[in-house]
């Protein structure tokens, strides 16, 4: 019985965690800088070459990712004080499908993905936004890898202890 329980509380923990991610992946579309694109009627240049705004989109995405990842290691923590393998693989997994979903919400609802398209519906010489990018896959990690050093600290430093053993005499 205890490990339906454990398979029950690890799919409920995979589930919301993963659902978060279409509010990471809105924050991202709102809070990640654009990418000033513009176009001379022939071709599409950045309009500040040494601009830093892609990899700024990074950065966002993973500052996002650890800060949601502190969040459900909190709540999966209060839901299930005990823990357990299959909360921790529930979160861990959640944390990664959660962070795929955000991804996708960002790139699905961000500006368009046919910049040539676009720059000749805008026109030449008129700055537009390029599409919203993931370019370091590795910030998809950001969200499992807080979530799961934020619950075992909280383990660690609230969970539940192993009765002390008898001393020998």
């Amino acid at each position: 019985m205890a490990l339906r329980e454990d398979l029950r509380d690890g799919a409920i923990v995979l589930l919301a965690v993963a659902v978060l991610g279409v509010g990471l992946g809105l924050l991202w579309l709102w809070l990640a800088p654009s990418v000033p694109l513009i176009s001379d009627g022939k071709a599409v240049f950045l309009r500040d070459s040494e601009g830093e705004e892609a990899v700024g989109a990074d950065g966002t995405f993973a500052l996002l990712g650890v800060a949601f990842g502190a969040v459900s290691a909190v709540g999966a923590f209060l839901f299930r004080r005990g823990g357990g393998i299959a909360l921790v693989v529930g979160l861990a997994l959640g944390g990664l499908a959660g962070a795929l979903l955000a991804w996708g919400v960002g790139t699905w609802l961000g500006p368009t993905e046919d910049v040539v398209a676009h720059a000749k519906a805008v026109g030449a010489g008129v700055v537009f936004d390029a599409p919203l990018e993931l370019n370091a896959k590795g910030a998809l990690l950001a969200w499992p890898v807080a979530a799961m050093a934020g619950h075992l600290a909280l383990t660690a430093m609230f969970g539940p202890r192993d009765p002390e053993p008898f001393p020998e005499e």
